[in-house]
């Protein structure tokens, strides 16, 4: 996998020219900046910009004015290699609070569905389907990330009817003990993992490679070359050790 070109892919499929990323979601295009307007549920925030040292201030108060008119707190998403080179510092002067950095990660998604199966024995992987895989889904992430996820409950079955978000649970008898989500991203070579909590007791035991093996072969399965990953330090380990290669940092910058 070329490293570089493979960025550039990213850069270009999922970010300049995105699509929307779900039911109730639209792509604008403002000069030099591309956002995402969502439902109030779901996410708002800005995916490209190719701004110079001569208009990112203009252009940061602009989406500020922006989202601050349709009542919306946003994330401007922002990546390493964006330009300018102070965009950080800029966004904090505008009033942006970082968030922790995670690392962007791709592996083929063939070289990741070909890893054996290693559900853990007594674990059984379920296809979230309807309101009640949500649930289970959106309580195990509550108990692995100790936060609340709503947004989830509310977002999900819409795109899974839409059939633009792949979601799975891991049940050990009748308890849910870790779930994954991947969106889909027609058009493009790319599907993005999301998720992959595990309750504590269960962390350490191979549940997370399998729930990514699962995903990879879905994502095979519906011609998709490449995995995208947003990993945190906890989980860029493990994706190391499957065969994913760090590209890049990406900061959450969010306005409230």
């Amino acid at each position: 996998m070329n490293s570089d070109e493979v960025l550039a892919a990213f850069d270009r499929e999922l970010r300049r020219e995105a699509a929307p990323g779900g039911a109730g979601s639209v792509v604008e295009r403002d000069g030099d900046v591309v956002r995402m307007i969502g439902p109030e549920h779901g996410w708002n925030g800005i995916l490209w910009s190719g701004l110079g040292d001569a208009d990112a201030d203009a252009a940061i108060a602009e989406q500020v004015r922006h989202f601050g008119a349709l009542g919306r707190p946003f994330e401007w998403k922002l990546y390493a290699h964006d330009r300018p080179a102070d965009l950080d510092r800029r966004l904090l002067a505008a009033g942006f609070t970082p968030e922790p950095a995670e690392t962007l990660m791709i592996a083929e998604a063939a070289g990741i569905a070909a890893e054996p199966d290693a559900v853990p024995a007594g674990v059984r992987l379920v296809p979230v389907t309807g309101q009640d895989g949500v649930d289970l889904l959106a309580d195990v992430h509550d108990l692995a990330f100790g936060a609340v996820h709503e947004h989830l409950r509310k977002a999900l079955p819409a795109q899974l009817a839409a059939g633009t978000v792949i979601a799975v649970v891991a049940m050990a008898g009748d308890t849910p003990i870790s779930a994954a989500r991947m969106d889909l991203h027609p058009g493009t070579a790319f599907a993005s993992l999301w998720g992959g909590g595990t309750v504590p007791g269960w962390r350490g035991k191979g549940v997370y490679r399998a729930l990514v093996a699962y995903r990879a072969r879905e994502a095979v399965a519906r011609g998709y070359r490449y995995l995208q990953v947003d990993a945190s330090d906890q989980s860029r380990p493990i994706l190391e050790r499957l065969g994913f290669a760090p590209l890049t940092t990406t900061t959450p910058y969010v306005h409230p």
